[in-house]
């Protein structure tokens, strides 16, 4: 497609239309597959689950072995046996058409490229929904069925859902969308109750690996990434291209002597978030939410076997030691995640705010440690 983006792709790993395993979702598979063996494919399919955990990429497999297998009813073989996995071979000519974005019977819904700004849109807007008109207005080629991924859902904006809405209402036939979506809870309950759900768990350790294995072969597989990570490769994945793991461990050095942090330490890293030019503000941001949201759940939960960094769950043991010290850092998790957000969208200088959140850290610390 012409107006292809990048907005369904993580920077630095492939696009999940050119990724033919799927790693951990055996479950979701095996529903599609007993829907498929009893001629029960609904018209839409909810891939729900956190980010990053593969399940554009389960998408893009369902579609393409929905575009190859023969309509009910319409083999030329007769009955056939039943169908026991969704794998097409990547030699098939649908995975090359796919991996070349020009399978007609697929069509990708995603955000757009602004033509005036040249930078994607931050929503999937009613107009790019209403594409999906030309699209089944065309003849159906190939075994008849035509397939439409969004990719995501929560990217849509009111008018954009609305759009959608309509066509869940009166789906064309042989037409099947796969709704992908990190946050279903947003979504209009109107557009859930269309779609059948296809729940999708973080990846356990082990498929964590080889699915980061696969995506990043020229990268070591660090064990740390399991407790970062939370089970989602594309966490993962971008926790290794960017030196994540580093970063994270310098968070963990700098609060081992809380309530009281290094001041040097505070501010050198306050200065490295720059203009968020290169991404390195978002990364501090969220390395601080992933730290404070382990810090609270350390006294409720065993300690982890996976340390995100060395010493960490010493650091865990004495600034969480008991369930209000976990409920103190719950709200001051929240807290700053409103406060991070809000400076964003203000515009306020990254350092200032990080200085600022550290002196909130130190806050709740003391309350804890006196």
């Amino acid at each position: 497609m012409s107006d292809f983006s990048q907005a369904d792709q993580t920077t630095g790993l492939p696009h999940p239309n050119n990724t033919e395993q799927v790693f951990g979702h055996d479950a979701p598979s095996a529903q599609v597959l007993e829907a498929i063996n009893g001629d029960r494919v609904h018209h839409a399919w909810m891939l729900t689950g956190p980010k990053g955990i593969g399940k554009a990429t389960l998408a893009y497999k369902i579609a393409r072995f929905l575009l190859v297998q023969d309509l009910p009813g319409e083999s030329l073989l007769g009955t056939q046996p039943p169908v026991t996995s969704l794998a097409v071979s990547p030699d098939h000519p649908i995975s090359s058409r796919i991996r070349a974005r020009s399978e007609p019977g697929l069509y990708v819904l995603r955000r757009q490229i602004d033509e005036k700004t040249g930078k994607l849109k931050t929503m999937i807007t009613v107009d790019t929904v209403r594409k999906l008109r030309k699209f089944f207005s065309l003849s159906a080629g190939g075994n008849g069925r035509r397939i439409v991924i969004v990719d995501c859902v929560d990217d849509m904006n009111n008018n954009a859902a609305n759009a959608l809405l309509k066509v869940l209402e009166e789906p064309p036939e042989n037409a099947v969308l796969l709704l992908v979506t990190h946050q279903p809870s947003r979504i209009l309950p109107t557009i859930r109750s269309r779609c059948r759900t296809l729940s999708c768990g973080p990846l356990s350790p082990a498929d964590l690996q080889q699915a980061f294995e696969v995506v990043l072969p020229d990268h070591t597989f660090e064990p740390s990434l399991i407790a970062l990570a939370e089970g989602s490769v594309g966490q993962a994945a971008e926790l290794a291209l960017t030196e994540g793991v580093l970063a994270y461990g310098t968070i963990v050095n700098m609060c081992r002597n809380l309530p009281h942090f290094d001041r040097v330490k505070l501010l050198k890293l306050a200065n490295s978030a720059g203009r968020n030019t290169d991404g390195k503000f978002d990364q501090i941001l969220n390395l601080l939410d992933i730290f404070i949201a382990r810090l609270a759940r350390a006294a409720v939960s065993p300690v982890s076997a996976y340390e995100a960094a060395p010493g960490e769950n010493e650091v865990f043991s004495r600034l969480c030691p008991n369930q209000n010290a976990a409920r103190l850092w719950a709200d001051t998790q929240l807290e700053l995640s409103q406060r991070a957000r809000r400076g964003k969208i203000a515009n306020l200088d990254p350092s200032s705010l990080i200085l600022d959140m550290g002196l909130r850290i130190e806050e709740t610390a003391s309350k804890i440690l006196r």
